[in-house]
């Protein structure tokens, strides 16, 4: 899976500081894109975390994150001075969803679905197979 663009469109309230407003939602959005792609916690049988450094958990690298767009919705926030609203959240919630949703319907017409995070290839190939196509 290799996200070509990603687009975000949030509603933060009146923005203050919009440079700001958009890093933050890009870096949640990277965020979001590589749990949904890369990112993975592997456990021993007894427990014990064996992915607890950069050398074996795959946190994606700039490379890895497609360029992204952010547009706004303003809706003044009642009840507050500046009419503003939190925007740290924003990027990490949409970001796997709209992943789930492109690969899920990439794959659709072979009636397969991912199910499991993260969508590595292997995931992806294992969704095809278990649809038992011979599509290879």
């Amino acid at each position: 899976v290799k996200p070509l663009k990603h687009w975000v469109v949030e509603d933060c309230g009146n923005i203050i500081n919009r440079d700001l407003v958009d890093g933050q939602v890009m870096g949640g959005s990277a965020q979001g894109i590589g749990g949904a792609l890369n990112e993975n916690c592997h456990y021993d049988a007894n427990g014990q975390l064996i992915s607890g450094s950069f050398l074996d958990y795959a946190v994606s690298r700039a490379d890895d994150i497609p360029p992204i767009e952010v547009s706004h919705i303003t809706t003044p926030q009642i009840g507050t001075k500046l009419g503003v609203k939190g925007v740290g959240e924003a990027g990490v919630i949409g970001a796997p969803a709209s992943l789930w949703g492109a690969v899920n319907d990439a794959l659709s017409y072979l009636g397969v679905r991912v199910d499991r995070q993260p969508m590595t290839p292997e995931s992806v190939l294992n969704a095809i197979l278990r649809a038992n196509k011979n599509i290879l």
